[in-house]
């Protein structure tokens, strides 16, 4: 489980073709302290496996499955990414719980600059729009995000410029994609009310 609060960003420096999967390279001095085969790190908030560990340097295998519903596909080398190694057992919670499992892809469609923080709206697949509120919680390339405004194909979010300089949101201009995922909670209040409802037919 993650929390959505980016600890670096890396960048990807190889990419291996392995003809259904890719491997991927990167480097990430703070999430690969202490890392090990087999942990995980949220990779623009998609949670991939460590093969190998070299110095500040990791690589993950990427299946098809994943290329196809989330950005990663569209990366390559130089390509800056959000990452975030698992939370810890006890430790705070700062972001909201983050599985790094993507639900689709959205879309930077505008940014609006401001004094002191930027309105950035993000375009919403129309089966994921159900799970998206205002003042509720989202995942943007592995950023835990509050929601400002949800319409019924956008959203709209708040950066400060912290968020700004340390993640991949300070980069991205219109037309560049993002992966999306929703609140774990609203997809099981979901499926619970409907179980509910079938049960009392």
């Amino acid at each position: 489980m993650f929390t959505g609060i980016v600890e670096e960003l890396g960048e990807i420096t190889a990419v291996e073709n392995l003809g259904d999967a890719c491997r991927f390279r990167l480097r990430g001095p703070i999430v690969t302290e202490g890392a090990k085969h087999g942990d995980s790190i949220a990779v623009n908030g998609v949670c991939l496996t460590v093969v190998e560990h070299e110095g500040d340097e990791f690589t993950a295998d990427v299946m098809a499955e994943t290329l196809d519903r989330s950005s990663l596909g569209a990366l390559g080398v130089g390509s800056r990414v959000n990452l975030e190694r698992p939370t810890a057992v006890g430790a705070r919670l700062g972001g909201h719980i983050v599985q790094g499992h993507v639900d689709g892809t959205g879309e930077v469609l505008e940014r609006k600059p401001s004094e002191h923080w930027e309105v950035i709206k993000i375009s919403l697949p129309a089966d994921l729009s159900r799970y998206v509120v205002e003042k509720g919680s989202i995942t943007v390339d592995g950023i835990s995000l509050t929601v400002v405004d949800a319409g019924p194909d956008y959203f709209t979010v708040s950066l400060i410029p912290t968020t700004l300089d340390l993640t991949t949101l300070g980069l991205k201009q219109p037309g560049a994609p993002v992966n999306l995922e929703v609140d774990v909670v609203a997809k099981y209040v979901e499926r619970l009310l409907a179980s509910s409802q079938g049960a009392g037919k």
